[in-house]
């Protein structure tokens, strides 16, 4: 999500991208037109009129073989809590949410008065769904959603469930005239729009935020926002209270993980918070959660926490969101360490790693803290050049090798 410099998310290229998007061609396949046309009875029975299924179905004549291949070879891995978290809270993602705070300022404060949900935490929420709107231009990675849905529901056992359920509603939407069955575009499994809805959450959560009409997540930086916002409000956000605090856990404190308490009987077990600050709230319950282990900040989750993870089931999502919010806020991150492997760099060094090899000519992607495959070839070159053997890894051996070079 992290690939593109602080700029503009122009409309124009945000409705290029959609045009190209919809639908993929592909050889025609007798089994899934068979599937489309057998499908409609199960439409017509949630009021789905046959317009709106031929609309939707119109020139689809094959499954998209990008969703099968995503959904069949899913990369199974274990992301290590702060890597999650480099990124996605870092400098880039820092000034890009603030930029975007200034520049829907008038939008946010709206939405804030209307649902009572911190400007912050939704410039988190986009930055982390969409960065911003830029994955809406990346042809790529898009794809038309009926025909993604119809992909799972008829050639994907694991999903055809989920799939049928989200192809009901995304026909729903479309009949509602929201958007454009051409526009209705999402990942691979019909995640749409700048906050990325599922057909289901939008049909419960979406708003018409700017009063034309259609609520419109594709288009609509205050539809999407405010979507985002209800989704919030509804499961039970509670206004002007933070999402946790980072703790300081005392020797032995791990063995409380999971554990629910007040936030005096915490402090009571010896927990306090970095730079000596003090719990604002006694009785406020909270729940103890180590990401990193024994070794690893602690943090006192509150209600707004697990509020988060109704938008995804996750801890490092949550916490990201959180951290991110904060940050943008100008509340600071986390404080305490996280226990990296020896010689592996934090977020902060692997920026200084991008910047040093670009203005060294190795390296011509975009400074954003992810050490992809173009990062990776980037140390491979300067190793070559510089006579250095080993892995093209980043790693502090290299970052002060790459401080040295002249």
């Amino acid at each position: 999500m992290l690939r593109s410099p602080l700029s503009l998310i122009r409309a124009t290229a945000v409705s290029l991208a959609i045009g190209i998007a919809a639908p993929l061609p592909a050889k025609a396949d007798a089994g899934f037109r068979q599937w489309v046309a057998s499908f409609y009875s199960t439409a017509a029975k949630s009021g789905i009129t046959q317009a709106t299924y031929n609309a939707a179905f119109n020139g689809v004549t094959a499954p998209d073989p990008r969703v099968l291949e995503k959904a069949r070879f899913q990369p199974e891995f274990t992301t290590k809590v702060w890597d999650y978290l480099d990124s996605r809270v870092n400098p880039y993602t820092i000034a890009k949410g603030r930029e975007m705070q200034a520049r829907h300022a008038r939008t946010l404060a709206a939405i804030e008065r209307k649902f009572g949900i911190d400007a912050s935490v939704l410039l988190a929420i986009w930055s982390m769904e969409s960065n911003f709107g830029e994955i809406l231009t990346k042809t790529d990675r898009l794809h038309y959603v009926p025909q993604a849905l119809a992909t799972l529901a008829y050639g994907d056992r694991k999903r055809a469930k989920f799939a049928r359920q989200q192809l009901v509603a995304a026909l729903k939407i479309l009949q509602s005239g929201d958007i454009a069955a051409r526009e209705m575009t999402g990942s691979w499994a019909g995640a749409m729009g700048h906050t990325q809805f599922i057909p289901t959450s939008y049909l419960a959560f979406a708003v018409d935020a700017d009063g034309n009409g259609h609520r419109d997540i594709w288009n609509s930086i205050p539809d999407a926002l405010a979507t985002a916002a209800n989704l919030l409000k509804k499961n039970g956000w509670r206004t002007g209270e933070t999402w946790g605090y980072e703790s300081i856990a005392p020797r032995g404190g791990s063995k409380y993980e999971g554990q629910t308490k007040t936030l005096s009987q915490w402090a009571a077990l010896g927990f306090t918070r970095p730079g000596g600050k003090g719990f604002p709230v006694g009785n406020r319950r909270a729940e103890l959660k180590m990401p990193g282990g024994a070794n690893g900040p602690a943090f006192l989750m509150t209600k707004n926490f697990f509020v988060l993870k109704r938008y995804n089931n996750s801890d490092s999502y949550a916490l990201a969101v959180g951290v991110l919010a904060d940050e943008i806020a100008g509340f600071g991150g986390v404080d305490q360490r996280w226990p990296r492997p020896p010689g592996t760099l934090d977020v902060k060094e692997k920026f200084e790693l991008q910047t040093r090899l670009k203005q060294l000519g190795f390296y011509d992607g975009e400074i954003d803290g992810n050490i992809g495959s173009g990062s990776r070839a980037a140390i491979a070159s300067f190793q070559s050049r510089a006579g250095l053997t080993g892995e093209a890894l980043p790693s502090q051996k290299v970052l002060e090798a790459i401080r040295r070079y002249q």
